[in-house]
C-alpha cells in the first residue's frame, strides 16, 4: 500500500516511531493511525531529507506537543468550570488565571522557538 520493505517496517517499530497491534499468530496490524504516522516518517525522509535520528526527535516532539495540547484543554474546561460565581473571589481567581497563562504561554513560546527548525508546513496532526 505504501510501498515500503518490511524490514523498514521493523525498523520503525524496533526505533518506536511506530507500534502496530498483533495478532495471537503475532501478525502485525496496522492502524489508520499507525498508516499517517508512516505517512508522516515518509514526508521526513523522503520529502525534506531527514534521516531517521531526526525523525525520531521529531515523532517524539509531536506526540508530547499533543499530549500538553490536551492537557490544555482539560485545564482550560477545569478553569471555566471554577470561574463561576461573581465579585472579589471571581475577580482574585481570574488574575491567577491571567498569570498562569502567561507563564504557560511564556514556556510554550520557548519550547516552540526549539522546536522551529522542525517546522514542516505539510506534517498535519490527526
Amino acid at each position: 500500500m505504501l510501498g515500503i520493505h518490511p524490514q523498514t517496517l521493523r525498523l520503525y517499530e524496533k526505533k518506536g516511531l511506530i507500534n502496530p497491534s498483533r495478532t495471537v499468530g503475532r501478525t502485525r496490524l496496522y492502524s489508520a493511525e499507525d498508516v499517517e504516522e508512516i505517512q508522516r516518517i515518509l514526508r521526513l525522509t523522503r520529502d525534506l531529507g531527514v534521516n531517521l535520528a531526526g525523525v525520531e526527535i521529531v515523532i517524539k516532539m509531536r506526540r508530547q506537543m499533543l499530549v500538553m495540547q490536551r492537557e490544555m484543554e482539560t485545564l482550560s474546561e477545569y478553569i471555566r468550570q471554577e470561574l463561576g460565581g461573581d465579585g472579589p473571589a471571581r475577580q482574585n481567581r481570574e488574575e491567577a488565571l491571567v498569570r498562569v497563562s502567561r507563564q504557560s504561554l511564556r514556556k510554550l513560546d520557548e519550547f516552540f522557538e526549539v522546536t522551529r527548525p522542525w517546522d514542516a508546513p505539510d506534517i498535519e496532526g490527526p
